[in-house]
C-alpha cells in the first residue's frame, strides 16, 4: 500500500495518487490555489481513496459556498453509499465519518471527530489543517489554540510542514489573547518559509488586537511580495492592510484598497471576500461617511448569490451591505427567510441552525434597527450578544464590526453608563487606538465635558499620525 510523506497508508491509493495528495496537502497548507486541482488528479487516480473523497468533501465544505458544499454532497454521498466501512483502518473511518458530518451540516461533530483522530494520529496534516478551519468558523478560539498546540510534540523542529503548524498555533494563540506568544510563533514561521500567508495573517492580528496598527502597516509592507498575490489570503490581507489605514485616520487609502483589491468588477463574488467588504464599508458607515456607490454594487454582488441558509457569519454581512445600500426590504427578506427556515421540521444537528436563531437573526436585527436610527434596540439586541457574538464564527477582528456597532448606539441612544464600560474595556485592552480615543471624546461631549473630550481628541490625533507610514499606493 501507497504511503504519504507523514507515513500514513493511503487506502486503495497509488503511488502516483500518493504523490497527488502530498501535494494537495501541500498546497493547502500554503494556502495556494492549485490545491482543487491537485485534490481533481488526486480523485481521478484514486477515487475509491476515503481519504481522496474527504479530501475533497472538506474543501467544498470550507469556504461557505453553499453550491459548492451542495456539490461535493453529492460527490460524497454517491461514494459512501457503495463503501464498505468494515474494511476500513480506524484512519479512514474518522475521515469519512467526519466528511459526512460537515456535509450534512454538523460542523461540531466533524470537529469532534477530527480532533479525536488528531490524538491518534497527530502527523495527519490535513485532519489538523481542516479541523483548525472548523474551529475558526465556529469561533472556537480555545479550540483553535489548542488542537495545534497538542500535537506540535509529534513532528520534530526540521520537519517542512512544523511551519505552517506553527501559523495556525499563531493564529490559535492569538485569538486566545497570547498576543506576544502568538507573534514570537508566527514570526518563527515566517522565518520558515516567507510565504506562509496564514502565519503572517497570524501576526497581523496581534498588532490589530492591540491597536499596534503603525507596527502593523510596517510589518506588511515590509513582505508585501510574500502575501499580496497568488493564494486564497489575498483579499484578506489587504483587509487588514485598509483596517490599519482607517485607524491611522487614511480614510482615502483605506477606500483606494476597497477599490484595488476588496471589491471591484473583477471580484470573483466569493461568500470569504464579500463580507471582508461589508465588514469594511460597514466601519465608514459608524464613521457617517457615505458610500452609497460601493454598498450598491456590494448589496448587488450579494443579492445575486441568493444564498440559502448555510452560515449565519455570511449572512450578516449580507444584510450589513442590503442595509448600507438603503435596501431595507432585502435586509428584511434575508431575515424572514431565515426564521421560515428555522420553523421547519428536522435537521436540528445542522450547527448553523443555532447559530442563526441564537446570535445570527438577532445581529441582523440589529444591523437594520441601526439604519432606522433605532439605536435603543440596537442596545437592546446586542447588549446581551456582546460576549457570544463568537458563536457565529469569525475573528475578534472581524465581530470588530459589531462590537463597534454596539457602542455607536449606546452613545447615540443616550445610554452613557453602557457606553462607558465598552469604551473602558476596549481602551485598557488597546490604549494607542485612536478610534478608543475618538469614543472617550464623544462621550466626554455627551457628558458635558469639553475639557476632557479636548484632550482624548488630541490623544487619538498624536496617535493617528504613528501611521503616517501607511504607503501611498493608494
Amino acid at each position: 500500500m501507497a504511503t504519504d510523506r507523514y507515513g500514513h497508508d493511503l487506502y486503495n491509493g497509488t503511488a502516483e495518487a500518493v504523490g497527488h495528495l502530498d501535494r494537495a496537502v501541500e498546497a493547502l497548507l500554503f494556502f495556494r490555489p492549485e490545491v482543487a486541482a491537485a485534490v481533481d488528479d488526486l480523485l481521478e487516480t484514486a477515487p475509491a481513496a476515503p481519504v481522496a473523497q474527504a479530501f475533497a468533501a472538506y474543501l467544498g465544505v470550507l469556504g461557505t459556498e453553499p453550491a459548492g458544499a451542495a456539490a461535493a454532497r453529492r460527490r460524497f454521498d454517491a461514494f459512501a453509499s457503495g463503501l464498505d466501512m468494515t474494511g476500513l483502518g480506524p484512519r479512514e473511518r474518522l475521515h469519512t465519518a467526519a466528511a459526512g458530518s460537515l456535509l450534512a451540516g454538523d460542523l461540531r461533530r466533524g470537529s469532534a471527530l477530527l480532533e479525536e483522530l488528531s490524538v491518534a494520529y497527530p502527523r495527519d496534516a490535513l485532519a489538523l489543517f481542516v479541523g483548525h478551519q472548523l474551529d475558526f468558523l465556529t469561533g472556537d478560539a480555545l479550540r483553535l489554540r489548542d488542537r495545534i498546540g497538542g500535537a506540535l510534540s509529534a513532528w520534530e523542529e526540521d520537519d517542512p510542514h512544523r511551519g505552517p503548524l506553527l501559523g495556525m498555533y499563531a493564529f490559535g494563540l492569538e485569538e486566545a489573547g497570547h498576543y506576544a506568544h502568538a507573534r514570537e510563533t508566527g514570526s518563527a514561521a515566517v522565518e520558515r518559509n516567507r510565504h506562509d500567508v496564514w502565519a503572517i495573517h497570524a501576526v497581523v492580528h496581534t498588532y490589530e488586537m492591540q491597536g499596534r496598527f503603525a507596527e502593523g502597516i510596517a510589518y506588511l509592507d515590509a513582505r508585501t511580495g510574500d502575501w499580496s498575490e497568488g493564494n486564497f489570503l489575498t483579499v484578506h490581507n489587504w483587509w487588514h492592510y485598509a483596517l490599519y489605514a482607517l485607524e491611522a485616520g487614511r480614510k482615502d487609502t483605506a477606500l483606494g484598497i476597497y477599490d484595488a483589491a476588496l471589491h471591484n468588477e473583477e471580484s470573483r463574488g466569493l461568500a470569504m471576500e464579500l463580507l471582508d467588504a461589508a465588514a469594511m464599508l460597514w466601519r465608514f458607515h459608524l464613521a457617517g461617511s457615505d458610500q452609497t456607490r460601493r454598498w450598491e454594487a456590494l448589496a448587488d454582488a450579494w443579492s445575486a448569490r441568493a444564498d440559502p441558509p448555510f452560515y449565519a457569519f455570511n449572512d450578516v454581512h449580507a444584510v450589513m451591505s442590503y442595509v448600507g445600500a438603503g435596501r431595507v426590504a432585502e435586509a428584511e427578506r434575508l431575515i424572514a427567510g431565515r426564521r421560515r427556515w428555522l420553523a421547519e421540521p428536522g435537521a436540528e444537528t445542522v450547527t448553523n441552525r443555532a447559530m442563526t436563531a441564537e446570535v445570527g437573526l438577532p445581529v441582523c436585527e440589529a444591523l437594520v434597527a441601526h439604519a432606522a436610527g433605532d439605536h435603543g434596540t440596537v442596545v437592546e439586541l446586542l447588549w446581551p450578544l456582546r460576549r457570544r457574538l463568537h458563536e457565529i464564527g469569525g475573528s475578534h477582528a472581524q465581530r470588530d464590526a459589531l462590537q463597534k456597532t454596539l457602542l455607536d448606539a449606546a452613545l447615540r441612544s443616550g445610554r452613557h453608563d453602557m457606553a462607558r464600560v465598552l469604551i473602558s474595556e476596549r481602551t485598557a485592552l488597546r490604549p494607542h487606538s485612536p478610534y478608543n480615543w475618538l469614543s472617550t471624546a464623544r462621550l466626554a461631549e455627551a457628558l458635558g465635558d469639553a475639557a476632557r473630550a479636548a484632550a482624548a481628541r488630541d490623544r487619538a490625533g498624536r496617535l493617528g499620525r504613528s501611521g503616517d507610514l501607511v504607503s501611498d499606493r493608494f
